[in-house]
């Protein structure tokens, strides 16, 4: 089977491929971060927020997997690719169509809210969808997430400058939970509008233009858009930039456009956990948090093994098992080679007993990113 093919993205923490539950015969995204100076701060709170979130509209944590090169991250496959490739594709969305999956983005947002998580960097590139017809949208990439219960309040100008609140760029202490609604507005104009709401037409990468808009709040519909009145009206009690006065997620919930045909599964503030029983993380925190510890330290020569996941290097199936036999094997004097091929060989051993490799028939989108972080601003 030709590696290239399984790999779902690149990124600069790594790549994340496609395989299958050998027990359950689920497909599973699994994203792997090179171990050492790469398993920082930002990914040890993306695995423990995430962990702690099972709601329908966020892609599910399964597991963490310590390998002799890699951290491996299990979650949920979502089937259907990521709403930005949908946005690009059509354009823009009709009315109902945005707001079908605004109610969503809101309902999981709203979730990690009332689980004291913002996500603070809410954006269509970390938006993806399930293959169902009528398309689940799962929120994803908790790298930059902050717990309000194991974190200080935000001060960092983190996230992506088209979405980000302007007192996100003021360098002060700001709510996170409202810095995301104003997120959650973007991602509404953008499938509404087919573009950002604060770049400046002539000049859409400036983005000096674009942060001095966002501070001005200096927006405008085109007249080509027909939206209703309604949906203006919750546009501009988003886009306001004293975050005292912007609306907040539960009274988004409870405007008159959001509830306008509410699906049944979202009426409940208190989300239907669709993820119980068998299927809670089996790895406790301190678990995860000592299996980050280790993942920390670099092994020797493991760059090399990154040929071997993106798939650059043609090594066969079987090598592992000619090594072992052929223990006179010479690849390279300096032994380099020959250490990257026994980690590969043990990393895959290591995956391996739970997880097989899934090929292109299995993958509607192979090319899927999970995550923003190998993501550019392509609109």
């Amino acid at each position: 089977m030709d590696r290239s093919a399984l790999t779902m993205g690149p990124g600069n923490f790594g790549v994340a491929r496609l395989m299958r539950d050998k027990l359950t015969n689920e497909l599973v995204a699994v994203k792997y971060i090179e171990r050492g100076e790469k398993i920082d701060e930002n990914v040890q709170r993306e695995i423990i927020n995430h962990r702690s979130l099972r709601h329908p509209n966020i892609v599910r944590f399964k597991e963490v997997i310590l390998t002799p090169t890699h951290l491996a991250i299990v979650m949920e496959y979502a089937s259907g690719g990521e709403l930005f490739e949908r946005i690009c594709n059509a354009g823009r969305f009709p009315e109902d169509e945005a707001r079908f999956f605004f109610q969503q983005l809101v309902s999981g947002v709203g979730y990690c809210h009332n689980m004291q998580v913002c996500h603070r960097d809410l954006k269509l590139e970390n938006t993806l969808l399930d293959g169902s017809q009528a398309p689940r949208l799962k929120i994803c990439d908790f790298g930059y997430s902050k717990s309000s219960v194991l974190h200080s309040q935000p001060k960092s100008t983190v996230g992506t400058p088209a979405y980000i609140a302007p007192e996100v760029l003021l360098k002060k202490e700001y709510d996170g939970k409202m810095a995301d609604v104003w997120s959650c507005g973007v991602t509404l104009y953008v499938m509404l509008v087919g573009a950002y709401p604060f770049e400046d037409p002539e000049e859409p990468k400036n983005f000096r233009k674009t942060i001095q808009r966002i501070l001005n709040v200096q927006y405008s519909i085109p007249a080509y858009v027909h939206i209703s009145t309604g949906c203006r009206h919750l546009i501009s009690r988003i886009f306001v930039a004293e975050p005292s006065k912007r609306i907040t997620m539960d009274e988004i919930r409870n405007h008159e456009w959001f509830m306008r045909n509410l699906p049944g599964d979202l009426m409940n503030d208190n989300a239907i956990d669709q993820f119980g029983g068998p299927e809670q993380p089996t790895q406790s925190v301190d678990e995860i948090m000592q299996i980050i510890a280790e993942a920390t330290i670099p092994p020797a020569g493991a760059h090399n093994l990154n040929q071997y996941l993106t798939g650059s290097l043609d090594i066969d199936d079987d090598m592992d098992e000619d090594l072992e036999s052929d223990p006179d094997l010479d690849i390279d004097s300096s032994g380099e080679i020959v250490y990257a091929i026994d980690s590969w060989c043990s990393f895959r051993r290591q995956i391996h007993e739970k997880y097989v490799p899934s090929g292109y028939h299995e993958c509607k989108q192979p090319n899927l990113t999970y995550g923003s972080h190998s993501k550019k601003n392509r609109m």
